[in-house]
């Protein structure tokens, strides 16, 4: 009865000594030991490793790839917009192709130079600053995209391709 002590009302206790620190160890190396294993298990690609050609193979072997939607594409001449004083670089080359609805195509050639006229505009109002920060690109290309479906009018372009967006 060391590890006991008698209360007021006459119950015994246990003491939080030998019991609560011999718990505390027990906890930490088994932490220890399943850390390392899990550590082993990761590193030596037993858990989540690479799968090995021979597996990939026999997954893939029984599918066969769908077939691409039919696309069609209307490439744009190349522009080279001069960017003023206020900018660090001199010029912005940029090329880009329009992916058009398969059977549109010689619509749409026949109003490229709409098309340049309205990007070479638009490039030539926007700020340069958004032209040097990169993520701007994805708003700069979805402006471009709403003013060419404007000019060539709706169902006939999908979606602007940028192919160059350099800055001189």
């Amino acid at each position: 009865m060391a590890d006991t002590e008698k209360t007021p009302e006459g119950t015994e206790e246990a003491k939080p000594g030998k019991r609560g620190f011999l718990g505390i160890v027990i906890g930490i190396v088994l932490a220890l030991v399943l850390g390392g294993a899990g550590f082993f298990a990761v590193y030596s690609g037993l858990v989540l490793g690479p799968v090995s050609e021979s597996d990939a193979g026999e997954e893939n072997a029984g599918v066969t790839p769908k077939n691409l939607p039919p696309v069609a594409f209307v490439p744009l001449d190349p522009l080279v917009i001069s960017l003023g004083p206020s900018s660090s670089h001199d010029h912005l080359r940029f090329r880009a192709e329009l992916e058009v609805i398969p059977g549109t195509e010689a619509d749409v050639r026949a109003l490229v130079p709409r098309v340049m006229d309205v990007l070479n505009s638009y490039l030539r109002a926007v700020e340069p600053s958004d032209l040097e920060n990169p993520v701007s690109l994805i708003d700069l290309r979805a402006q471009m995209l709403r003013r060419i479906k404007l000019v060539t009018g709706e169902g006939r372009v999908k979606d602007l391709l940028v192919m160059e967006f350099v800055l001189n």
